[in-house]
């Protein structure tokens, strides 16, 4: 009776892989999503393991010379292809002191609003720096997946 349930769930866990594998066989494509713009053809996310998560970023946020509070930045790499993602893993610490030099060296908040982190811009100053380090044809998007800001006094907020 063991040896049963040990056949059935090998069969269970085996049979999804046959079934990826026999698509990929017959030239099944995965269904694509409209893009952000709703432009057709896009996919939205990106496949399966070519993003590389980017360690945590502690940015400053100055004030008329003052340090007033940091932003805690994590984002993503985006990359073209499985082997880009794992040359980029690679490189990972050589991309972080680029982050970490970079958002130390420029102000990161809006020119109107310096306390608030303009996503945009630090977006495309850090794909440049990966885009440098990892090669322009490997790095694609950087996505800043969540921004936190905390003011470095209670009286601040």
């Amino acid at each position: 009776m063991r040896r049963l349930a040990a056949l059935v769930l090998a069969a269970s866990l085996i049979s999804p892989a046959f079934a990826s594998e026999e698509k990929a066989e017959h030239g099944a494509e995965a269904p694509k999503s409209e893009g952000k713009d709703g432009e057709k053809g896009k996919k939205e996310d990106r496949e399966p393991g070519t993003t590389v998560e980017m360690p945590f970023l502690i940015a400053p946020l100055i004030q008329d010379g003052r340090l007033v509070a940091y932003a805690y930045i994590s984002s993503k790499l985006q990359t073209s292809s499985l082997a880009a993602a794992v040359a980029v893993r690679g490189k990972t610490p050589f991309l972080q002191d680029a982050f970490v030099r970079n958002v130390n060296g420029a102000p990161i908040g809006k020119p109107d609003d310096p306390l608030t982190v303009d996503e945009k811009a630090l977006a495309a100053r850090l794909l440049a720096d990966a885009k440098r380090i990892a090669g322009s044809k490997q790095a694609v998007n950087l996505v800043l997946t969540k921004v936190q800001v905390e003011s470095t006094r209670p009286d601040n907020k």
